[in-house]
């Protein structure tokens, strides 16, 4: 069992950044592949950004070059790097867990977080 508790959302003006967390319980935590997702309003959830166990990185095309993901397993926890935000970027923000290999269908996680709000303004 895995338990994932995501922070760091809030609100920010466009071209801002902000650097959202995702917290693990247990004590395997760098065997699994970490996903981020995306809802934004009226509208359904989406792959964002993963990473494998070995710390390969994989994105959506709508955030490459913005945003940045990497884990830090000694502290079981992560990280969403968002920079050059826009409106459009605005959504709850949730992290997933499988195991080691990312995938880019929500589907294929077995663990989520309660997500955390993100808005852009403009």
């Amino acid at each position: 069992q895995v338990q994932l508790v995501e922070s760091g959302g809030g609100l920010v003006q466009a071209g801002g950044s902000l650097r959202l967390s995702c917290a693990a319980s247990g004590r395997t935590f760098s065997s699994y592949a970490m996903g981020w997702f995306r809802r934004p309003p009226g509208k359904e959830r989406k792959f964002v950004a993963g990473i494998n166990s070995d710390g390969r990185t994989y994105y959506a095309d709508s955030v490459k070059g913005r945003f940045t993901i990497s884990r830090d397993n000694a502290k079981n926890t992560v990280y969403l790097q968002m920079d050059s935000l826009k409106p459009e970027d605005t959504a709850v923000y949730y992290c997933a867990a499988r195991p080691v290999y990312y995938s880019g269908s929500s589907y294929s996680y077995d663990y989520w977080g309660q997500g955390t709000q993100v808005t852009v303004s403009s």
